[in-house]
């Protein structure tokens, strides 16, 4: 039993619209039933499945003053999809299962992509940063605008909770303790 697609709109900066709408395996037909027509269409499910529409799905339409555009996702677990807008970048990075995508804002093209080992829980964005921060359950990711890994650190628990806080990125392991990281080097802090 299919239940129906859920739907969110977001507004960014810069006068940019995101309208969002996602569902669990094979919803594929409801999920894209109400795509809107005009500019570019990406189907990004080919990258994490040959099958993508057996997946769950998600769907992506952005407008702002450079035009409209769509892009589809597909992932192998029920997610919520996230995204931020980098706009020292002129990205859209956007998160849903274990892959990160970057969009170029002006058309929807991908500029680059990052797999995670597993689900992806959040993703931080700061003018004060070079890259972006992707938290998965057990790794940080910083992403520079090319897409290249500027850091990466492993972590021996499942983080659960995650916050940028004064400068530093606070993690919530699965087992309650709290660690510290900084955000511009991946190094502990204090």
């Amino acid at each position: 039993m299919t239940t129906e697609p859920e739907n969110a709109t977001i507004a960014y900066p810069g006068g940019l619209r995101a309208r969002w709408r996602w569902g669990g395996s094979g919803s594929a037909a409801a999920v894209f039933a109400l795509t809107e027509t005009g500019g570019n269409l990406v189907d990004l499910g080919t990258r994490v499945a040959a099958d993508p529409d057996a997946l769950c799905r998600a769907e992506l339409r952005l407008e702002g003053p450079r035009g409209a555009w769509t892009a589809r996702f597909a992932s192998l677990i029920h997610d919520v999809p996230r995204a931020i807008h980098w706009d020292t970048a002129g990205l859209l990075v956007v998160a849903y299962g274990f892959h990160t995508f970057g969009l170029e804002v002006a058309g929807g093209d991908l500029r680059w992509e990052h797999r995670s080992a597993t689900p992806l829980i959040a993703l931080f964005g700061s003018s004060r940063l070079a890259h972006v921060l992707i938290q998965s359950e057990l790794e940080t990711f910083a992403i520079e605008p090319d897409g290249t890994v500027a850091w990466r650190v492993a972590h021996s628990d499942v983080v659960t909770g995650v916050e940028l806080v004064g400068g530093r990125l606070i993690l919530t392991g699965f087992g309650g303790q709290l660690s510290a990281i900084d955000p511009a080097t991946g190094r502990a802090a204090g």
